[in-house]
């Protein structure tokens, strides 16, 4: 899983133009910037978990590319430019898009087996908890600056907790990945490193497989 560590980050502005252009695709299709989620597209691949065990796998990660209007989109592309121009250098360019889409498929495991089944999600809001979580990891072990990164999350913290239709859930579960992966990349042995952060990635989506298999057992009794 080896990656340059420093340079320019190359990850995170290819994922913020892909978040910007899948917004504009629904915007478009919807009709509507306000009502995006009205999209025929969106439907398909928001997380809607009735639809994840009626076959729907994609959605615990499609939906992470979805926002509901361009203020839900904002704050986490503001989130995610913060986040990831100070841990992309730090961790490399794979070990962090891991890191970022690993933690969006927490968050929406975390949703599917806690949430209401009949409440569809949306939002990069797992992957950028995710990188919270990294980026606590990374002051505390590696003493990295947190600079602006911290009012980006203390921002998030207070929204989270203050207005109406936020999926702490996903929050809560793609934070507690993200941690744990970002942990286990630097406190990983020096001898065979690699190999031992990709087994770590490896080993966390089977494990984050095997609950989705489990919820889906429990839905069908």
């Amino acid at each position: 899983m080896g990656a340059e560590i420093g340079g320019r980050p190359l990850v995170t502005p290819i994922l913020i133009v892909l978040n910007v252009l899948v917004f504009v695709f629904t915007a478009v299709q919807a009709s509507s910037v306000a009502n995006n989620q009205n999209s025929e597209f969106f439907a398909d691949f928001v997380l809607w978990p009735v639809a994840v065990y009626l076959g729907d796998w994609w959605r615990l990660l499609s939906s992470g590319f979805l926002h509901i209007g361009p203020a839900h989109l904002a704050l986490n592309m503001l989130a995610l430019y913060v986040l990831g121009r100070d841990l992309e250098p730090v961790f490399g360019r794979v070990r962090f898009l891991a890191l970022y889409l690993v933690s969006m498929f927490g968050g929406g495991v975390a949703v599917y087996l806690f949430g209401d089944v009949r409440t569809p999600v949306a939002g990069a809001s797992g992957a950028v908890y995710g990188l919270m979580g990294a980026m606590l990891i990374a002051v505390l072990k590696l003493k990295l600056n947190p600079g602006s990164a911290l009012a980006v999350i203390g921002l998030n913290v207070v929204i989270s907790f203050t207005l109406p239709g936020i999926s702490l859930l996903g929050h809560l579960g793609g934070l507690a990945v993200g941690a744990a992966i970002a942990a286990g990349m630097i406190f990983a042995p020096r001898e065979r490193r690699d190999l031992w952060q990709t087994a770590l990635v490896v080993a966390t989506v089977v494990v984050l497989i095997g609950l989705v298999i489990m919820r889906t057992a429990q839905l069908g009794v």
